[in-house]
């Protein structure tokens, strides 16, 4: 069930990186995962400000493109999760939990929803 529109996706993107960003500090991350969060939370802001729908600014990336991109970032992350932070529990935590929401998010957003019109 496809339930989250492009719209509504586009707006939990920009919630996602003010997360992403409020993060570090509210969970006291230091180091390597605080750099990582914060790389992270940039990284997903380039995706959104490029994507084609309507919360998107420069609309170059297809919309179904940035739910393939998002697809292989969370699974990513879960890996990275049990690889490069298996010895920081709160970063394995944080990284497996965060990787899953994406996961459940990909798998409820209409990728295939018009885009620009912001319907």
């Amino acid at each position: 069930m496809k339930f989250i529109s492009p719209k509504i996706h586009g707006i939990i993107d920009y919630l996602v990186v003010v997360f992403l960003l409020a993060s570090p500090s509210y969970f006291g991350f230091t180091g390597l995962l605080a750099t990582f969060t914060y790389a992270l939370a940039g990284v997903h802001l380039l995706l959104t400000i490029l994507t084609n729908y309507a919360p998107g600014i420069f609309k170059i990336i297809p919309f179904p493109v940035h739910g393939s991109i998002e697809f292989i970032v969370a699974v990513v992350l879960i890996v990275l999760a049990y690889t490069l932070f298996k010895n920081e529990a709160e970063g394995k935590l944080f990284y497996v939990i965060f990787g899953t929401v994406v996961l459940l998010t990909w798998a409820v957003t209409d990728y295939k929803g018009v885009t620009t019109t912001g319907k």
